[in-house]
C-alpha cells in the first residue's frame, strides 16, 4: 500500500526533476506552498484526493488502480528500487 509519505517523496522527486520550485508547483496546482512542503516532508496526516490529483496533473502523473498480483511489483517496491538507484548514482 502506498502511504502519503511515499506519495510526497515521489512528488518531490518529480518536481525537482522538472526544475519546479515548491512555490511554482503549488501555484499551478492551486494548493498552498506550506501544504506541498508538508506533503513532501511527511508532515501531513491527510490530504484530499482533489488536491493530490491536481498536484499530480501538473507533474504529468496520475494514480492508476490495478489489481494487485503476486507477479507485479508494488509501488513501494518500485520506489525503493528508485531510491537505491539514486543512491548508487550519487556514489559514482
Amino acid at each position: 500500500m502506498v502511504t502519503l509519505p511515499d506519495l510526497g517523496n515521489a512528488i518531490a522527486t518529480r518536481r525537482k526533476a522538472m526544475g519546479l520550485s515548491q512555490t511554482v508547483l503549488a501555484g499551478k496546482a492551486g494548493v498552498g506552498r506550506s501544504t506541498l512542503d508538508a506533503l513532501e516532508n511527511a508532515r501531513l496526516g491527510e490530504l484530499g484526493f482533489v488536491k493530490v490529483a491536481r498536484i499530480l496533473a501538473v507533474l504529468g502523473l496520475q494514480l492508476v488502480l490495478q489489481e494487485a498480483g503476486p507477479n507485479r511489483p508494488t509501488l513501494d517496491t518500485l520506489l525503493e528500487e528508485n531510491r537505491l538507484d539514486q543512491d548508487l548514482d550519487g556514489r559514482r
